[in-house]
């Protein structure tokens, strides 16, 4: 591990009065109003819809028989399925978001496992290490995926990067089966997490890894094989269709937030530190896009709405569109940046060009 790795970051104090400002006026939204920063009614019914359409999902592929092309167009929808479970529940639990009540996070945090990834691991490596040390080459552990994608200006440059403004087609889909058949693994025995390595982990924590990542290979891949009546080659193009959509759908979330043109990778000085303050390092990190649709709220947990989230990680995303016209008034009273784009479509066109900008040394 480099030494860079090992200083950690510090924040600098540009535009204190913006934090302040904030921070109050988002507390006083919810003081007058009356309404818990936490799940609200709405929330739940979409939680309970998402959690269902997962299992209704999965149920009709294991024990519907169907025409191959609608077999493997359910094994699409169960795809979408659990990456929309995992940013519209598992997500918001994992930060505490969800509910006041830590019984209920903690029953609810395995709806991630049970989708193949561990919520403790990723708790280090995103709501720790992305989440504090937002675009800083080698703290931010989401900006470095793959050595054969280049998101960050810093990074070495690579023959094929070349050709990554069209390769992310079809990297981003392998996302989540990595997650599930390797990545943990790998970060557990590697324990290099930028700030939070060399980490001792709780021994229930290994345990529970993988005892849920049995559950997940007895569910999802074995059971399959043992009871849809069709030949292995076709379950098993069901099984990786599914995740090639949850990949896909989960990478294009994360990208459109801090891998386009409008966003910023700060650089440490020799001491550590960085320009900004931490909120707005926050702000000038992160993108929104299409935040006047409703759909794309729906349909990703808030996060086209990424700068609030980033602002506010423990309010639950049911409330960003509310609170996302505090912090743009806020940061165009004090001259701080709010980076968005208007639709999902401008955003992706922006990810592209800005892959296609480091596609070149």
């Amino acid at each position: 591990m480099s030494e860079t790795i090992r200083i950690q970051p510090k924040f600098g104090k540009t535009f204190p009065e913006f934090s302040i400002a904030l921070r109050q006026r988002v507390n006083d939204y919810f003081k007058t109003n009356n309404i818990d920063t936490d799940a609200n009614v709405w929330m739940i019914l979409k939680a309970v819809f998402y959690i269902s359409l997962w299992i209704a999902s999965f149920s009709i592929v294991l024990f519907v028989q169907m025409p191959f092309w609608l077999f493997i167009l359910m094994y699409a929808v169960f795809g979408f399925s659990f990456a929309a479970m995992c940013v519209n529940v598992s997500h918001d639990v994992i930060h505490g978001a969800f509910s006041k009540n830590a019984t209920v996070n903690n029953i609810l945090k395995y709806t991630f496992d049970l989708c193949g990834a561990s919520s403790y691991m990723w708790s280090i490596m995103h709501n720790q290490a992305h989440h504090t040390f937002t675009n800083i080459a080698q703290h931010d552990e989401d900006i470095h995926p793959v050595p054969i994608l280049r998101l960050t200006p810093e990074a070495k440059h690579l023959p094929i990067h070349k050709i990554q403004w069209f390769s992310w087609f079809f990297i981003y889909p392998l996302a989540t089966i990595s997650w599930a058949l390797s990545k943990d693994y790998v970060k557990l025995k590697e324990n290099t997490v930028a700030n939070y390595s060399n980490r001792e982990h709780p021994k229930s924590k290994i345990i529970e890894l993988f005892v849920f990542k049995f559950i997940y290979y007895a569910l999802f891949i074995a059971l399959p094989f043992i009871v849809i009546d069709l030949p292995w080659w076709q379950i098993l193009i069901g099984f990786l269709l599914s995740h090639g959509v949850a990949g896909m759908y989960l990478g294009l979330i994360f990208m459109l937030a801090h891998c386009v043109e409008n966003v910023e990778f700060p650089e440490l000085d020799e001491k550590g530190f960085t320009e900004d303050s931490w909120f707005v390092h926050q702000m000038k990190t992160t993108a929104n896009f299409s935040t006047k649709g409703k759909l794309a709220s729906f349909i990703s947990g808030g996060l086209n709405q990424q700068v609030e989230h980033h602002l506010f990680p423990n309010i639950c995303s049911i409330h960003y569109p509310a609170i996302s016209e505090i912090v743009k008034k806020t940061a165009h009273e004090y001259g701080v940046p709010y980076n968005e784009y208007p639709t999902f479509w401008t955003a992706l066109k922006s990810h592209i060009r800005y892959l296609k900008r480091l596609s070149v040394a």
